[in-house]
């Protein structure tokens, strides 16, 4: 009776175990395909430009680096598991909250979404939730004198903003000629003739990234420049006061330095969108 229930149970037991082993044989592939996935969607980033959408310039080289280091490892990964055909048996099992390659696979996964989604520009949302303001991030190294040797309409967005760190007296550079390149955020405390033209300035990466911006007094409403739309802005430096968000969300009047445009021309988004 013993030898016919054994018998019975024999085929499940092979079933089982056939199943084990194919498990085990495909785990460690799925590490290899995920390096291999992540080294191609870094070198790709690299090729096509968009690590500037992503981080510092300064960690370009670490990542083109970081591509070429996951590709080789997945490939001296995959040239040994070809050569060694490790036995189930001597697999270790060890008792974890997650199953054998769930690692590898997220990892994988990970990589895969990032083939499909593109990375883009930060948009006037974005600026609107992280609160656009007139100074420099804490991280980002601030000025310790009021030096400027840079012609005022030479100067870009954020060099207006580190020169008002240096010596933030909107009056000192009253009439002053201005040219500067940002995209539209749409404030709703600003009156109808104003704009605040914008820039993202990266610290390390674009999770980091500061909005920054200068307002902009117009000829006519705001409703002709929709939010994100880049411009370029030709005019003087003035002052007004104007109502400001504070950072407990109190709406104040601020005097501060504006741009009254004489020339403004829409112009496509450009290829290096943030500052450093």
């Amino acid at each position: 009776m013993l030898n016919a229930q054994c018998s019975m149970l024999n085929p499940r037991k092979k079933s089982t175990s056939r199943k084990r082993n194919l498990f085990y044989r495909f785990t460690p592939w799925l590490a290899v395909l995920a390096m291999l996935t992540w080294g191609i969607l870094l070198l790709k980033y690299a090729i096509t430009g968009q690590y500037k959408l992503l981080i510092h310039p300064n960690y370009f080289l670490l990542m083109l680096a970081s591509s070429i280091c996951f590709l080789l490892l997945g490939l001296f990964r995959s040239l040994f598991l070809i050569k060694s055909s490790p036995s189930p048996t001597n697999q270790i099992e060890h008792i974890t909250l997650f199953p054998p390659g769930f690692g590898s696979l997220l990892l994988l996964v990970v990589a895969i979404a990032g083939w499909l989604i593109s990375p883009n520009v930060l948009s006037s949302t974005t600026a609107l939730q992280r609160g656009v303001t007139e100074t420099l991030p804490a991280t980002h190294s601030q000025p310790q004198a009021f030096i400027t040797s840079t012609k005022p309409e030479e100067r870009s967005l954020i060099d207006w903003v580190r020169t008002l760190n240096a010596y933030p007296e909107p009056d000192a550079y009253q009439g002053q000629p201005a040219h500067i390149t940002g995209f539209v955020v749409d404030l709703p405390e600003l009156p109808d003739n104003y704009l605040l033209l914008s820039r993202f300035i990266i610290t390390c990466c674009a999770v980091d990234a500061s909005p920054i911006g200068i307002p902009i007094q117009l000829n006519d409403t705001q409703e002709r420049y929709p939010p994100d739309t880049w411009l370029e802005v030709t005019g003087k430096m003035t002052t007004a006061t104007l109502a400001v968000r504070d950072r407990t969300d109190q709406i104040r009047e601020k005097r501060q330095l504006v741009v009254a445009a004489t020339s403004i021309k829409s112009i496509p988004t450009p290829s290096d969108p943030y500052a450093y």
